[in-house]
Parts: structure tokens; sequence; C-alpha cells
């Protein structure tokens, strides 16, 4: 009789377990699929939002529309130009230029860039092309409206010495589609640099759902679709392109402007507006990656990334 018991009772904790788990289970599935579900943003969609909301963005931003950013906001444009490694001379693509903010300030550092500047939305093309001229810098930026997913036709291919995406890079719905596109447009041993925010990784299962729901809700937002930084590795190794460094910008903290213009925006015109902190969990990273097109037949020469064939 007692072993029986035991055995009974040992059978509704394993029953109770089990069913605690399927609980658990159905709702991280629920609040993740609520996430992705929100990820519905397209070209158009995208383009939709900033012919829309603009102004707004130009109200508090100004001219360089960057959550991660410093105080003094010429600053991380010059790191941006240092960690990107871009010189003088150089021929780049600028994939969401908004309204050529960083173009133009790149433009005006050095004299001899040349910058194909790609947008998908009119107002920030007008825009951006009044601003270039008001600044001096026609010449050097050439202002194309169109889908960077698309870039490698709206851009002559293998010219490019880099593609930056400067937090433009998340409003991709197709990121293995851009990442090519951009692969396309470089020559060899050019390189790639996206600057964008990530989901963060957590280390329990519920701070992973709220951040998962989050990033839903910024997605739905923005037409953002918040990218998974594992599955975006994953693509550009995917197209042959060899990583330099994968990191966090590397920007003083004392200079960081620890996203308050992003709370300002969000105030001020309820756009992913946070109602509550009551359980907020940060859900982002915000990282940079430099990755660079082979200046050598990737299929020849798989063992030598950094060497050729008559120096190694």
């Amino acid at each position: 009789m007692f072993e029986s018991t035991t055995v009974l009772i040992l059978l509704i904790i394993v029953i109770a377990q089990l069913a605690i788990i399927a609980f658990l289970l159905k709702a991280k599935a629920k609040i993740k699929l609520k996430a992705e579900a929100s990820a519905t943003n397209t070209p158009q969609k995208v383009a939709e939002f900033y012919n829309q909301t603009t102004p707004k963005f130009l109200a508090v931003y100004g001219e360089i529309i960057q959550a991660f950013r410093t105080t003094n906001v010429d600053d991380y444009l010059r790191y941006t130009l240092q960690s990107a490694g871009i010189q003088n001379g150089m021929k780049i693509a600028d994939a969401g230029c908004g309204v050529c903010g960083p173009a133009s300030f790149f433009a005006q550092q050095l004299p001899q860039l040349q910058i194909s500047a790609c947008t998908i939305s009119d107002v920030q093309a007008q825009l951006g092309t009044e601003k270039i001229i008001e600044k001096n810098v026609a010449a050097q930026i050439k202002i194309t409206v169109g889908d960077y997913h698309l870039l490698d036709e709206l851009l002559e291919q293998n010219t490019y010495d880099r593609v930056l995406f400067l937090e433009s890079f998340g409003h991709s719905n197709n990121k293995a589609k851009a990442i090519q596109a951009a692969r396309n447009v470089l020559k060899p041993g050019g390189k790639l640099y996206i600057k964008d925010l990530f989901i963060r990784q957590a280390n329990t299962d519920w701070e992973q759902l709220r951040i998962n729901h989050i990033c839903g809700q910024i997605n739905a937002a923005y037409e953002y679709q918040v990218g998974d930084l594992n599955e975006v590795i994953t693509a550009i190794r995917q197209q042959g392109y060899i990583i330099n460094f994968i990191r966090p910008p590397q920007v003083d903290l004392n200079a960081f402007e620890h996203l308050t213009i992003s709370n300002d925006f969000q105030n001020l015109f309820n756009i992913g507006k946070i109602e509550s902190w009551d359980d907020y969990v940060f859900p982002i990273d915000f990282f940079e990656i430099l990755a660079e097109k082979p200046a050598f037949d990737s299929e020849e020469k798989k063992h030598l990334y950094f060497m050729n064939r008559e120096t190694a």
C-alpha cells in the first residue's frame, strides 16, 4: 500500500511538471510568434513610413537618424569613418542613407570621396538633394531612390570600396538578399560595414520572452525587423565574406547619448512609446560588423584568407 501511494505521488509530480513545461513552451511560442508576426515590414511599407515620419525624425534627431550615437554626433561620424576604414578617394555606397546627413559629413571630411546614396523614400531623397546642395557636396554625392535589396541593379557591380548600412539594415525583411546585393557591388577587397541593433540574448526563458515581445513592438512601430546576430553572421559567411570584426561600437561611455533621444522621439510622437516600465527589459544590443569581399577567387583559395598563393 505504501509503495503504490509513493508511486502515485511521484506520477502526479511528473504529470504536474510536464504540464508546467508544456505551459511554458506554449507561452514562449505564443510570445515569440507575436514578435515575429509583428515583423511584417516590406520595402514599400518602409517607404511609406519614412515618407510620413521623416519630418518628425528631423525635428528630434536632426539629420543623423541614428539611435546609438554620441552627444556630439559629429564625434560618432568621425568614429564611423575610422571604424569602417573609409579613406579619401574611395567610392562608397550608403544603403538607407536617410536625408544624407552622414554622407554629407563624410564628403566634407574627405573631399575626394565619392558616395552613392540610396533611400527607399521619395521624401528623404528630396530633402537629401536639398541638403547636399546647401552643403556644397552635390558633386560628391549621387542620390538614388530604390530598394537596397536590389542594390546590385541600382549601382554598378564590382566597383565600390565600401557598402554602409548605418542603422538602416534592420529595415530589411530579407537580410540575406541585402548582404548578397552588397557583395555584388563591392570590388574584390571591398568591405561591408553594418552598424545596427540586434535582438539581445538573455540567460533566462522569461527574460527572453520579454525581449522577443518588445522587439516585436519595435518592429510594428518602426516597420523594422530587429536582426538576429547569429542569422546575420551566417548569411554573411554563406556569401563568402571574410569577417574582420563583430563588436559593440568602441565609444567612450561618457560620450554616449544613452538613447535619450529615442525616448524623446517616442514620447513626442507616440511612435513605439513605452507605456509602462514595470516589466520592461532592455531588448537590444548594438553591434558593428566589418566583412570583406575576398580579393581572390574564394573557390580556388579557400585556405588563403589574408595572403595569396605567391606569398604563402
